[in-house]
């Protein structure tokens, strides 16, 4: 699973933000590395600069093999904030985008197969 991270103009760190991002995303979404290719985060400060509550913002888009890309949004006060929480929503949104691939038994769906 490839890990890409973009930034925007007022958010610090460089290299050792980048590998963090890297490093929790990986081991949070271990179980999902057969199904995702790759993973972007997207991460932005708000009112550009300026202090406020809830101006972090991150976007995760994951790209499942065969299916469409998964995104979800969190906002926070710091990046690892916004971060933390997007990285659980992605985990969830996951769970239920791939879960449908299996029935209740871990068997294939009539939904996933080829026409």
């Amino acid at each position: 699973m490839q890990v890409q991270v973009h930034t925007d103009d007022h958010i610090q760190g460089g290299e050792s933000l980048a590998r963090w991002i890297s490093e929790e995303t990986a081991a949070k979404l271990a179980r999902f590395r057969d199904q995702v290719t790759r993973v972007e985060v997207f991460l932005t400060d708000v009112d550009a600069g300026k202090s406020g509550a809830q101006d972090k913002r991150c976007r995760l888009e994951a790209r499942p093999a065969g299916r469409q890309p998964v995104t979800v949004t969190a906002d926070g006060d710091k990046l690892a904030v916004a971060f933390s929480a997007a990285l659980d929503k992605l985990v969830r949104a996951l769970d239920t985008d791939l879960g449908r691939m299996k029935d209740k038994n871990g068997r294939d769906t009539i939904r996933t197969a080829e026409e």
